[in-house]
């Protein structure tokens, strides 16, 4: 019985959001290019973890200095 409401309520607002963007596409599709904006750093975040800054050979089991501490005793 409760999956029978789920699949009503799902097809309603299916039905709902076709209507709602035929009614409304010149402004969806107005804002369209500043969803792309927002999504970069949102991009950023979720697929780079934050450039989290712990050292770069810690996921790759490297136990010796990175190339840039190197290059930096080097100068």
């Amino acid at each position: 019985m409760a999956i029978a409401g789920a699949l009503v309520a799902i097809g309603f607002l299916l039905i709902a959001a076709f209507l709602v963007f035929s009614e409304h596409r010149v402004h969806v599709l107005g804002y369209l290019p500043y969803l792309l904006l927002l999504a970069c750093p949102l991009m950023h975040l979720f697929m780079h973890h934050g450039h989290g800054h712990q050292g770069h050979g810690r996921h790759t089991g490297n136990k010796g200095p990175s190339p840039m501490a190197e290059d930096r005793r080097n100068d």
